[in-house]
């Protein structure tokens, strides 16, 4: 029974072209996700699952592995996590010839994820025998007293009821972190909820959180990774 870390990096990015393989801080973005796969010692392979040829090249010259090019039907901009993912796993079962245990899917724009994060992961995966352990965080507003738009110009509160009470006597929420989901192989290929009952999350500070979908998000990572790791 092995460990792998699968990294979706598909290589059709609208918003950021190249997006997967963009220099962040001088390095391939992806690189961030490589090493610190690498680094955890927590798997048996660390592959990248892409359908781009260049993508694969730089996974492979940054010691990833690339046992296969990824589907055109896999690659498109509605396929989900979950598909890319049982695809993955079943696939490098039959390269490696090996029954995957856990796989942990890794996005390869998370620059800001950690070693610590990855190993808490995995512990509380095999500890509470959930089928899933992602990353989360602290909204850092509270989101029950969120305004929506009506007509020109015009806001109406989302939840009325929230709008009179203080922030602080609001439960507090949380949002996926969009670093890793780690699962166990037969939950992915099951297709099991991500989002279901037998989920647990790991809480990250918002300082190492970055979407990154626009470039002002990639400026924003760039700096809050220079603040997290200072020279």
């Amino acid at each position: 029974m092995i460990n792998v870390a699968i990294i979706p990096a598909r290589g059709g990015s609208q918003r950021i072209p190249q997006k997967n393989i963009k220099p962040f801080l001088g390095k391939p973005i992806i690189q961030y996700a490589i090493d610190t796969a690498k680094a955890s010692g927590l798997f048996d392979h660390i592959i990248v699952s892409t359908d781009s040829q260049a993508i694969a090249e730089c996974a492979l010259a940054l010691g990833a592995e690339v046992p296969f090019i990824r589907p055109a039907a896999l690659a498109d901009h509605f396929t989900g996590t979950h598909a890319v993912m049982a695809h993955a796993i079943l696939a490098c079962s039959d390269y490696y010839h090996q029954k995957i245990q856990y796989a942990c899917c890794i996005y390869p724009t998370s620059p800001l994820l950690t070693v610590k994060s990855l190993i808490r992961g995995l512990d509380l995966l095999q500890a509470d025998e959930c089928d899933f352990v992602v990353s989360a965080t602290e909204y850092p507003f509270a989101i029950q007293r969120a305004i929506l738009p009506v007509g020109n110009h015009f806001f109406v509160p989302h939840n009325r009821s929230a709008m009179a009470m203080r922030s602080q006597d609001l439960p507090v929420m949380y949002h996926d972190a969009g670093q890793f989901y780690w699962g166990s192989a037969q939950a992915y290929i099951d297709h099991a909820p991500l989002w279901g009952d037998r989920t647990q999350a790991i809480i990250l500070p918002r300082t190492h959180v970055q979407d990154i979908d626009t470039l002002e998000d990639w400026q924003l990572a760039e700096m809050k990774y220079q603040l997290a790791y200072p020279k």
